[in-house]
């Protein structure tokens, strides 16, 4: 049930943020650049790394906003989602879904879906910095305190 929970949850958020609204934003929907299928690959590697790490911990992806949506999408874990790809990052997920999404407008030649895709940057990092941080050091306590020193928010080198 925990695998098909988080494969709803793939395809009602992150489908619909990384591909549905690029699409939607796009007049025409014709392949410009072949090539996107790299970084749209990257990202979907990236994203399928992030869940299995969520599932792993007992879990789906579905931030704590998503509460009242549990008996679809699941709920987040109880434990703390740590390594593998969250030795580099945080959020590897967010990043997943940037690249996917600016994979997307690259993809189809989207002017839009491209200032759509620069767009989350900064909504992403206040979703993070603003409601998913503050509630994850209330519910996690100083095991999350430790993780925020030693990994970096985006990406990078774990500090020792």
């Amino acid at each position: 049930m925990l695998i098909l929970r988080a494969i709803l949850f793939s395809i009602l958020l992150p489908g619909f943020i990384t591909i549905g609204m690029p699409l939607l934003l796009t007049p025409h929907r014709e392949i410009e650049n072949p090539a996107a299928f790299t970084l749209l690959a990257f990202g979907f590697l990236l994203y399928l790394a992030s869940l299995l790490r969520f599932l792993d911990a007992g879990g789906t992806p579905a931030i704590f906003l998503t509460r009242n949506f549990r008996w679809i999408v699941g709920s987040e874990p109880d434990n703390m989602v740590h390594g593998g790809i969250y030795r580099f990052s945080r959020n590897p997920m967010y990043i997943s879904f940037m690249t996917v999404t600016a994979g997307m407008a690259w993809l189809i030649g989207s002017r839009s879906a491209a200032i759509y895709a620069a767009l989350l940057i900064p909504i992403f990092h206040f979703v993070v910095v603003l409601l998913e941080e503050p509630h994850l050091r209330r519910k996690l306590g100083a095991g999350y305190e430790a993780y925020l020193r030693s990994t970096p928010r985006w990406i990078g080198l774990p500090n020792r």
